[in-house]
Protein backbone atom coordinates (compact mmCIF):
# COMPACT_ATOMS: atom_id res chain seq x y z
CA UNK A 1 0.00 0.00 0.00
CA UNK A 2 2.95 2.94 1.57
CA UNK A 3 5.85 2.66 0.12
CA UNK A 4 8.56 2.38 3.22
CA UNK A 5 10.65 4.69 2.48
CA UNK A 6 8.86 8.00 1.96
CA UNK A 7 7.12 6.36 5.47
CA UNK A 8 10.39 6.51 7.29
CA UNK A 9 11.10 9.66 5.88
CA UNK A 10 8.20 11.08 7.35
CA UNK A 11 8.77 9.85 11.05
CA UNK A 12 12.45 11.04 10.64
CA UNK A 13 10.76 14.22 9.84
CA UNK A 14 8.47 14.31 12.71
CA UNK A 15 11.35 12.47 14.97
CA UNK A 16 13.12 16.12 13.77
CA UNK A 17 11.22 18.21 14.64
CA UNK A 18 10.35 16.61 17.89
CA UNK A 19 14.32 17.04 18.62
CA UNK A 20 14.26 20.76 17.12
CA UNK A 21 11.49 21.67 19.56
CA UNK A 22 13.80 20.08 22.79
CA UNK A 23 16.75 21.59 21.21
CA UNK A 24 15.53 25.38 20.63
CA UNK A 25 13.78 25.38 24.22
CA UNK A 26 16.57 24.49 25.97
CA UNK A 27 19.21 26.51 23.95
CA UNK A 28 16.17 29.35 24.52
CA UNK A 29 15.96 28.79 28.24
CA UNK A 30 19.71 29.04 28.37
CA UNK A 31 20.85 31.79 26.55
CA UNK A 32 18.18 33.88 27.18
CA UNK A 33 16.93 32.47 30.26
CA UNK A 34 19.84 31.81 32.49
CA UNK A 35 22.50 33.95 30.25
CA UNK A 36 24.64 30.89 29.34
CA UNK A 37 27.12 31.89 26.39
CA UNK A 38 25.73 30.23 23.58
CA UNK A 39 28.65 27.88 22.85
CA UNK A 40 27.58 25.97 26.41
CA UNK A 41 23.81 26.33 25.91
CA UNK A 42 24.48 24.84 22.11
CA UNK A 43 26.42 22.12 23.98
CA UNK A 44 23.53 20.95 26.14
CA UNK A 45 20.61 22.04 24.15
CA UNK A 46 22.08 19.52 21.10
CA UNK A 47 22.51 16.90 23.82
CA UNK A 48 19.22 17.04 24.85
CA UNK A 49 18.07 16.54 21.40
CA UNK A 50 20.39 14.25 20.50
CA UNK A 51 19.31 11.76 23.21
CA UNK A 52 15.80 11.93 22.62
CA UNK A 53 16.57 11.58 18.56
CA UNK A 54 18.15 7.97 19.76
CA UNK A 55 15.63 6.63 21.31
CA UNK A 56 13.18 7.64 19.09
CA UNK A 57 14.44 7.09 15.61
CA UNK A 58 15.81 3.59 16.84
CA UNK A 59 12.33 2.24 18.33
CA UNK A 60 10.13 4.06 16.34
CA UNK A 61 11.76 5.05 12.60
CA UNK A 62 14.19 2.66 11.65
CA UNK A 63 12.90 0.20 14.45
CA UNK A 64 16.10 -1.30 15.04
CA UNK A 65 16.26 -4.81 15.29
CA UNK A 66 19.10 -5.26 16.96
CA UNK A 67 19.40 -5.19 20.49
CA UNK A 68 20.87 -1.89 21.44
CA UNK A 69 24.94 -2.45 20.56
CA UNK A 70 27.84 -0.85 21.69
CA UNK A 71 29.09 -0.23 17.47
CA UNK A 72 25.73 1.09 17.11
CA UNK A 73 25.86 3.61 19.90
CA UNK A 74 29.26 4.32 19.06
CA UNK A 75 28.07 5.21 15.31
CA UNK A 76 25.21 7.74 16.73
CA UNK A 77 27.57 9.56 18.88
CA UNK A 78 30.05 9.86 16.08
CA UNK A 79 27.54 11.11 13.60
CA UNK A 80 26.44 13.13 16.11
CA UNK A 81 29.37 14.44 17.02
CA UNK A 82 29.62 15.46 13.11
CA UNK A 83 26.88 17.17 13.12
CA UNK A 84 27.39 18.88 16.25
CA UNK A 85 30.32 20.96 14.73
CA UNK A 86 28.91 21.29 11.81
CA UNK A 87 25.58 22.87 13.39
CA UNK A 88 28.07 24.48 15.72
CA UNK A 89 30.28 26.49 13.18
CA UNK A 90 27.37 27.42 11.40
CA UNK A 91 25.83 28.67 14.41
CA UNK A 92 29.02 30.86 15.69
CA UNK A 93 29.92 31.96 11.72
CA UNK A 94 27.04 33.49 11.62
CA UNK A 95 26.04 35.25 14.94
CA UNK A 96 30.03 35.91 16.03
CA UNK A 97 31.07 36.85 12.34
CA UNK A 98 28.10 38.12 10.22
CA UNK A 99 26.23 39.67 13.57
CA UNK A 100 23.07 37.40 13.63
CA UNK A 101 21.07 37.07 16.80
CA UNK A 102 21.47 33.55 18.17
CA UNK A 103 18.14 32.28 17.55
CA UNK A 104 18.31 33.18 13.59
CA UNK A 105 21.55 31.61 13.61
CA UNK A 106 20.51 28.56 15.45
CA UNK A 107 17.31 27.98 12.94
CA UNK A 108 19.85 27.88 10.46
CA UNK A 109 22.41 25.46 11.79
CA UNK A 110 19.60 22.97 12.39
CA UNK A 111 19.13 22.61 8.78
CA UNK A 112 22.74 21.66 8.41
CA UNK A 113 22.38 18.63 11.25
CA UNK A 114 18.76 18.09 10.05
CA UNK A 115 20.71 16.93 6.54
CA UNK A 116 23.71 15.43 8.03
CA UNK A 117 21.77 13.44 10.70
CA UNK A 118 18.93 11.85 7.94
CA UNK A 119 21.71 10.71 5.74
CA UNK A 120 23.99 9.56 8.27
CA UNK A 121 21.23 7.77 10.40
CA UNK A 122 19.37 5.98 7.32
CA UNK A 123 22.70 3.94 5.79
CA UNK A 124 25.03 4.22 8.56
CA UNK A 125 23.87 3.94 11.94
CA UNK A 126 20.42 2.38 12.11
CA UNK A 127 21.24 -0.08 8.99
CA UNK A 128 18.41 -2.22 8.19
CA UNK A 129 19.45 -6.09 7.36
CA UNK A 130 15.73 -7.48 7.08
CA UNK A 131 12.67 -6.93 5.05
CA UNK A 132 10.50 -7.04 8.48
CA UNK A 133 12.56 -4.08 10.09
CA UNK A 134 12.63 -2.00 6.99
CA UNK A 135 8.58 -1.05 6.49
CA UNK A 136 6.73 1.62 8.32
Amino acid sequence: MFRPEPIRMAKFALVGLLNTGVDFAVFMVLVYGLAVPSAWGQAASYSCGIANSYWWNRKWTFRSANRRSWPELLRFVVLNGVSFAGATAVLLGLQYRLGWAPAGAKAVSILVSLAVNYAGSRYWVFRMETRDNRAG
